[in-house]
């Protein structure tokens, strides 16, 4: 699942939140809105934990990267595809818990990067205060039984996914984010919710399997030139996923709707990949690692009708407007 992922299957980067140059949205360590006119308000500004309705709903919205969360149903979709499953009750458990999953990884990167977040992005909703960290761990636990929930409530053949995806998810977040296994957590954990949904749509996975290794390679590269947005690094991440998008596009059939979508997931990618690959610079690497989360749902569209499903493909393609629409008021990374 990029984003960048936030640190779970979006995939969703390894580094959470671009740096700011001050608060974001008008926010600062300090309090909303620069300094208060009173002392009053500025003890109530000041004090974790505490602020209005507005700033609490937003903090959260920042801590789950909710733009991101557009990117998820199209696994289960996909995943339903590919095993001639019609999307019914079960892609919707699956999406259910897709999204719980995915949210429980958001809440727990955040809460394992609170020492590091402090220092390189103070902004981020647990450093500032705005959000405790023991509510972002107790969030993590809540979304993980109740994705695992939604996942049983699909069947046991759901469940045996969901299972080792929750696994992933927590092992990428705690232990491997910082380890040369982390890029490869990462993908196996969005190949995982593809299957997720095809066990939910026909109690199978096989038949999914090649369309979440395609959706696993994007994600591996993606979270590769995650690791250096924050500092910059080599320009090898960038060329490396610029390739990999190259080498899926081409695995992908040659069929109008799917070579369309194809299409439009080359182009999401290409053009930021090539920036960070000239100048890995912090800015474009980032724009990148973006336009990365983004693409996620083109892709999905594209396997999607690889596997003759073009109303399935249609409708997940439609998520991608709605996802830039939100990235525009909460950051995807």
């Amino acid at each position: 699942m990029s984003a960048a992922p936030s640190d779970t299957y979006s995939h969703v980067p390894h580094k959470p939140g671009g740096p700011a140059p001050s608060a974001p949205h008008g926010h600062t360590p300090h309090g909303p809105g620069g300094p208060a006119p009173s002392r009053s308000r500025s003890r109530v500004a000041c004090s974790p934990g505490r602020s209005r309705p507005g700033g609490r709903v937003r903090a959260w919205a920042e801590l789950l990267r909710l733009p991101a969360l557009f990117t998820v149903p199209g696994d289960a979709l996909a995943g339903a595809a590919a095993v001639g499953a019609r999307p019914g009750r079960g892609s919707l458990l699956a999406i259910g818990a897709s999204v719980c999953l995915y949210e429980a990884g958001m809440a727990l990167n955040d809460w394992a990067d609170r020492a590091e977040d402090a220092v390189e992005r103070p902004h981020r909703p647990l450093p500032s205060g705005r959000i405790r960290p023991a509510a972002a761990l107790t969030a993590a636990c809540a979304l993980t039984a109740a994705g695992l929930a939604l996942a049983a409530r699909a069947g046991r053949p759901a469940l045996a996914v969901a299972t080792p995806l929750a696994a992933t998810v927590w092992s990428y977040d705690l232990l491997l984010k910082r380890t040369p296994a982390g890029p490869a957590a990462m993908a196996a954990a969005r190949a995982l919710d593809l299957l997720l949904g095809a066990a939910a749509g026909a109690g199978r996975v096989r038949p999914a399997l090649s369309s979440a290794a395609l959706l696993g390679t994007h994600t591996l590269a993606v979270t590769a030139v995650s690791r250096q947005e924050t500092r910059g690094g080599s320009p090898l991440a960038p060329l490396a996923a610029l390739a990999a998008t190259g080498a899926v596009t081409r695995l992908l059939p040659d069929r109008p709707l799917t070579t369309a979508l194809a299409l439009g997931y080359a182009r999401t990618t290409a053009r930021p990949y090539l920036h960070a690959s000239l100048n890995p610079s912090p800015p474009l690497t980032q724009r990148a690692v973006g336009a990365g989360i983004r693409a996620t749902i083109p892709l999905q569209a594209a396997l999607a009708a690889r596997a003759g499903a073009g109303a399935t493909a249609l409708i997940t393609a439609a998520l991608g407007p709605l996802a830039a629409r939100a990235a525009r008021r909460v950051s995807v990374t």
